[in-house]
């Protein structure tokens, strides 16, 4: 079957689409990657974005019209991802995360993705799975990270056990056992915590809004760290708690970034210091996350997202978990850059086959269920196989 994959996430750079084949289940599944792209979103949408992702207030209206702007963002890059090849049988997207709150106690969390699947059906004319994490967060799960069932299935190892991190925004972690080991421990995933988001956002107030990422890491590489105040930081609640756990840019956002910069003014941190310290509590963040949760540290660790191109953070990442041999997904022969969208048109695949998505023991769910809402297209209604 023919998929397209959509996702944008929690640095909202645009949306990246994946053009893949996809045939077997679980255990004998195979993804063909064809073509991928990522598709800018217009610079005054991505503003609205933020703006909403911070906080700001929408009338209902606003609302709905954000909704299918985003939309039509969206089934634009599904139909440009074809560029003329046969036309997909079904699309996974994610959507545009603008609000994610965690299961608190006994209250259920809540995640909300904008751009509604029933207008990319419309507008493609291609059954279109979206809202996949409502099902999960009802079952008292967090809704995320949701990608490591298929990391698991596209990237599980004989012999070695393998760390998949993303680093988008935010970073995920899926930890997956060597599968031919006679006792393997459980696969497990969970948040580690920022990934790009603090970057961008510092990089962005640093050069006074003429950049907005850091390329290569280059500027935080002529940086020092400050060991003390990364130190500091790791002792937070976020990085101190058990998975399963998730989180966004409710809590490492503007106001956190605010909070960062008056610690590292108490330091007199010029601004490459402050990008180095701040990527440094990335590649901590994730080096704690794994020596105070794993069963055992892994064989492999393999890097995907945006943050994957990041050489300064992956030299620190690298530097911090010396041992252990730190790649790309890549590597591994699925793309680092497009291994989310992907990602989403196996969860759209497994929805249309009935065949669970989630994975309790990384998002906290009950059970495992079945992840997505179908939306079948009001025209070129095609019933697939």
């Amino acid at each position: 079957m023919r998929v397209i994959g959509l996702m944008s996430g929690t640095s909202v750079d645009g949306i990246d689409a994946a053009l893949v084949e996809i045939s077997g289940s679980i255990h004998d599944l195979t993804v063909q990657f064809l073509a991928g792209e990522t598709y800018p979103y217009p610079s005054d949408l991505r503003e609205k974005i933020l703006a909403v992702c911070g906080g700001a207030a929408l009338s209902m209206a606003d609302f709905a019209q954000l909704d299918d702007a985003i939309a039509t963002q969206f089934a634009q890059a599904a139909l440009s991802i074809q560029n003329g090849q046969a036309i997909a049988d079904l699309i996974g997207s994610h959507g545009q995360t603008v609000y994610h709150q965690p299961p608190l106690k006994k209250e259920l969390g809540y995640s909300l993705q904008l751009g509604r699947g029933a207008t990319i059906a419309d507008q493609t004319g291609i059954t279109t799975v979206s809202n996949f994490r409502e099902a999960d967060i009802a079952i008292g799960g967090h809704g995320a990270p949701l990608v490591p069932t298929v990391d698991a299935a596209l990237l599980s190892h004989p012999t070695y056990s393998r760390c998949v991190q993303n680093i988008g925004g935010i970073g995920n972690v899926a930890y997956l056992p060597a599968t031919s080991a006679t006792q393997p421990s459980p696969m497990r995933g969970w948040d580690t915590g920022p990934g790009n988001v603090l970057l961008d956002l510092a990089v962005e107030h640093l050069s006074q809004g003429s950049r907005t990422y850091d390329q290569d890491g280059a500027w935080a590489a002529t940086g020092e760290p400050c060991q003390a105040l990364v130190d500091r930081w790791l002792q937070q609640d976020f990085f101190q708690q058990l998975p399963p756990k998730s989180t966004g840019r409710e809590h490492f956002g503007q106001s956190y970034l605010q909070t960062c910069l008056i610690d590292a003014n108490a330091y007199q941190l010029n601004p490459a210091e402050i990008l180095a310290t701040l990527t440094e509590l990335t590649a901590a963040s994730i080096a704690h996350s794994y020596r105070t949760f794993l069963p055992q540290m892994p064989d492999q660790i393999l890097l995907c997202g945006g943050g994957s191109r990041n050489l300064c953070l992956k030299q620190r990442i690298q530097s911090r978990l010396s041992d252990i041999p730190v790649m790309t997904t890549d590597e591994a022969g699925l793309s680092a850059d497009f291994k989310e969208a992907i990602a989403f048109a196996v969860l759209a695949y497994w929805r249309h086959r009935k065949i669970p998505g989630n994975s309790p023991e990384t998002t906290g769910a009950s059970k495992a269920v079945l992840l997505g809402e179908i939306n079948y297209a009001r025209e070129n209604f095609r019933v697939i196989a």
